[in-house]
């Protein structure tokens, strides 16, 4: 269920989407309310599951993955739980989703090159118990939204 969220929540939000590392100190002083303000309603919206993680966010290049595709993965039927246990445990696996469409899944990879890749989904995604196909598209380039839900 969706939490109700306010400006202020908005505001936060974006924020920390920013700068995971913003003090609250200085949230509390660029949306001109209290510190006790700013760690109540950030505790809220870490208790509310609207904010489910703090993290890094990383270059995959820099970081030596300077490979990345999108694998969409066409599954058996009623299998999705069985599946993506099994894809999530791959190495350089890093989202998946399942959706609706032609396919059903869409399984983010990022890994060290083309090498690797060809590996992973001929030798590791098509090995997956219930994956009935797969079909892979190469990545050239990523762009980051602003997160445009937030306001």
């Amino acid at each position: 269920m969706a939490s109700a969220l306010d400006e202020v929540d908005r505001s936060i939000l974006r924020l920390l989407a920013r700068d995971g590392r913003i003090s609250i100190r200085t949230l509390a002083e660029r949306l001109h309310i209290s510190r006790t303000n700013a760690y109540a309603r950030i505790d809220r919206l870490v208790a509310d599951k609207v904010i489910t993680g703090f993290g890094a966010k990383i270059d995959p290049a820099r970081a030596g993955l300077g490979t990345t595709a999108m694998v969409v993965v066409t599954i058996e039927q009623a299998s999705w739980r069985e599946v993506s246990e099994q894809l999530r445990s791959i190495q350089y696996v890093e989202h998946l989703t399942l959706v609706g469409g032609d396919f059903d899944v869409l399984v983010l990879v990022r890994a060290p090159d083309n090498q690797a890749l060809r590996e992973i989904v001929l030798e590791k995604i098509q090995e997956v118990l219930g994956v009935r196909s797969t079909r892979t598209w190469l990545v050239f380039d990523e762009v980051t939204g602003t997160h445009p839900g937030l306001g």
